[in-house]
């Protein structure tokens, strides 16, 4: 098939979501600012956004040892990531 890609399929997956989430909606001016960006993105994927196929906890809290502790509705606040593109809900 010629628009089969040869990679894996994970890899694709991982690209696809950069690209859609996050690169489609950013601005970058150079590899250093692209770079920064990345790493932005890539600590807010693995310790905030909360992932539907592991349970719906960050990678970085599979462990249990996360130290999060359960929201209360009535007082909470939001975290800003990736420079305001991306917000969640943190207890206050």
């Amino acid at each position: 098939m010629p628009y089969v890609t040869l990679s894996h399929p994970f890899v694709d997956r991982l690209i696809g979501t950069l690209r859609r989430e996050y690169l489609d909606q950013t601005l970058f001016w150079g590899t250093a600012d692209l770079q920064r960006k990345l790493d932005d993105f890539v600590d807010y994927n693995n310790r905030h956004r909360c992932h539907a196929g592991i349970g719906g906890i960050p990678p970085t809290d599979r462990d249990g040892r996360g130290g999060r502790r359960p929201l209360s509705f009535g007082r909470f606040g939001w975290r800003s990531h990736c420079r305001g593109l991306f917000q969640t809900p943190v207890a206050a």
